[in-house]
């Protein structure tokens, strides 16, 4: 048998020794790895804000229709065959302006005869009263009988009565006369004509409509719980802090410069809708705004104390409910539910879920989880846009 030296090497234990060292090292570096903070390379770059507290107005936005602040519709006085249009459609007309004519020759041979009339009426009236004044001494003298006197006497006041009768007969036909010309009750904007030319009109004719519009007015419909919050905090419809309170936007997305004021409101809420409905007065000078427009009109309708203001693209919508990514210590993000109100510009007024000092994550909301680690930066202010000279050609102008 041979016998193994002390200086002689065992080839498995060295092999077994160096497995024991490698896996050691391993789970050494694990360790060391599980207990390492994350790096900062490692946190999601956001742009953060704080929320905003102050005083903000509530505004409230309806759907308004225009209408002139006086629609006069034109009808004749007389029937009479149209004989002339003689304004433009669409034009603006003053008072008194001449805005059809009817042919006038059936008025004025009226009008003759019952001045032929009135002068017969007249004549008849002088011969009763000479028949009185010669009857009068006459009956003092015992000449003629008392019956006489008497009968000349109800003969004057019966020919003072004819004509009477008569001079409101010519009054009449002098009216009939000047009705055959239809005017414009009104300074206004006169609408497109509803007869024509040789048509038979009647009374009951609506000829044309003319409108004014300066000023003009305009209706909408808050609800009952508006129409309670406006009063209850100081905006009462009609009276004094009613006046230059309305804002008009126009279909195209366009404020008008002009503010408006409260002119009346409705005696009751419409059971059948819970709205009362309100008219509003704009000034409208240059006669941009025409009935039958369609604008949303904007009133404050109270103030919200204290509140709690976050930009709206800092804001997530899922399944109804509203959330946003708030940065809290070291960094984490936790997703809150909030409750919002009001938006205010381009702003959401926060009800629940944040408080003054909370950072919302305003870009790259996206990119967050709840307790990843991001790296806050504040949101750059915003620039406006660079003038454009108006010498400057636009691209690709030749």
């Amino acid at each position: 048998m041979r016998m193994i030296g002390r200086g002689a090497r065992n080839p498995a234990s060295g092999a077994l020794t160096l497995l024991g060292l490698t896996v050691a090292l391993l789970g050494a570096a694990a360790s060391c790895r599980k207990a390492a903070p994350p790096s900062a390379a490692s946190a999601v770059p956001v742009e953060v804000a704080p929320v905003v507290v102050r005083d903000v107005p509530v505004m409230k936005e309806w759907i308004g229709t225009l209408d002139g602040y006086v629609n006069a519709e034109i009808r004749p006085q007389v029937e009479g065959y149209l004989l002339r249009q003689a304004y433009k459609e669409g034009s603006f007309v003053r008072k008194g302006t001449v805005l059809f004519e009817i042919d006038p020759r059936q008025f004025q041979a009226s009008l003759d005869q019952m001045r032929g009339e009135l002068a017969r009426n007249q004549a008849a009236l002088a011969r009763a009263k000479l028949d009185v004044q010669r009857f009068t001494p006459l009956v003092a003298e015992k000449a003629v009988s008392q019956q006489e006197l008497d009968n000349a006497l109800s003969a004057e006041r019966q020919a003072q009565a004819n004509v009477d009768a008569a001079r409101a007969n010519v009054e009449r036909a002098q009216l009939s006369r000047d009705w055959s010309k239809v005017v414009s009750p009104i300074d206004g904007i006169a609408g497109i004509a509803k007869a024509q030319v040789g048509n038979l009109v009647t009374p009951q004719t609506v000829m044309t409509t003319v409108s004014q519009v300066d000023p003009i007015k305009v209706y909408f419909s808050p609800s009952e719980q508006e129409y309670l919050q406006w009063s209850q905090n100081g905006g009462q419809i009609g009276g004094a802090r009613s006046k230059g309170i309305l804002q008009l936007v126009l279909s195209d997305g366009k404020e008008y410069p002009q503010r408006g004021d409260i002119l009346l409101q409705d005696r009751s809420i419409d059971p059948r809708t819970g709205t009362l409905q309100v008219a509003g007065v704009f000034p409208n000078p240059d006669r941009l705004l025409r009935p039958g427009q369609y604008a949303r009109v904007r009133a404050v309708t109270s103030v919200r104390r204290g509140a709690i203001l976050v930009p709206q693209r800092a804001v997530s919508e899922l399944q109804g409910s509203y959330q946003a990514a708030v940065v809290g210590p070291g960094n984490k993000v936790e997703i809150r539910p909030i409750e919002t109100a009001d938006r205010i510009g381009s702003s959401w007024v926060v009800t629940k879920g944040l408080s003054p000092g909370d950072r919302i994550v305003v870009e790259g909301t996206q990119k967050v989880r709840p307790g990843a680690v991001v790296e806050p930066r504040p949101v750059p202010p915003e620039q406006p846009p660079p003038a454009r000279s108006p010498s400057a050609a636009p691209a690709g102008a030749k």
